[in-house]
């Protein structure tokens, strides 16, 4: 069984408000309910891993279309510890061919073509994550703001939820490494990359944004409209 993993226990705290972003109603749903619909209708999944905090279960429970099981985890302290949690949960689930689809709930634009563009990307290898190139000359620094090296722009890339692993060796992945060092990662892609495990890379999408402040709220608004 395929299983996807939808991140929802971030608090949104840059974009103010009385509940976290993913939860703001656009539309008339909550922005969460766009993304569980793209995964149900795409019929790669027979399980859907969400990991918010219990006070919203109710909420998302309403969201879910009919003909999906689905399942809650608790939030880590980061967003890896969060994507732990929901891998354990689900684990009982899954062998060794199974794929985990790891997607934020904070990105309501995750399009068909893009889930279709994973799964058919990881045939032969372990891991698959978009990415999209840098418009900028890109420059290191040292802790005093010193360029101390040009970078290579054309082999630097900014990594994108959503990103598809096997789940055993993802798993595995995770769990080699202690708390401390799961609190210093921030891509869902490092452990794999860091255990050596085999990712490859497919065109990212510009428009499958995260929601992160007001101006992003605004944004989806106005692609919603058109």
């Amino acid at each position: 069984m395929n299983i996807a993993v939808l991140l929802s226990g971030g608090k949104g705290l840059r974009l103010g408000g009385d509940v976290p972003k993913q939860y703001i109603t656009v539309a008339g749903k909550p922005i969460i309910s766009y993304a569980i619909d793209t995964l149900v209708k795409s019929g790669k999944f027979g399980f859907i891993q969400i990991v918010c905090e219990r006070e919203y279960e109710r909420l998302i429970k309403n969201c879910m279309p009919k003909g999906i099981d689905y399942g809650f985890s608790d939030p880590g302290e980061n967003r890896q510890l969060s994507i732990l949690n929901a891998l354990r949960d689900a684990s009982d689930l899954c062998d060794s061919k199974s794929l985990v689809f790891i997607h934020d709930a904070a990105r309501p634009c995750l399009s068909s073509k893009m889930i279709d563009g994973c799964f058919d990307a990881i045939a032969g290898h372990d891991g698959v994550l978009p990415v999209l190139p840098m418009k900028d000359t890109v420059y290191e620094c040292d802790e005093k703001g010193k360029i101390v090296s040009l970078l290579k722009r054309e082999r630097i890339f900014a990594g994108q939820a959503p990103e598809l692993f096997l789940f055993k060796k993802y798993l595995e992945a995770n769990e080699s490494f202690g708390k401390k060092k799961l609190l210093e990662i921030h891509g869902s892609t490092e452990p794999a990359v860091m255990c050596g495990l085999d990712v490859v890379t497919i065109d990212g999408d510009e428009d499958n944004f995260k929601i992160t402040t007001p101006i992003d709220l605004e944004k989806y608004k106005n692609l919603f409209r058109k």
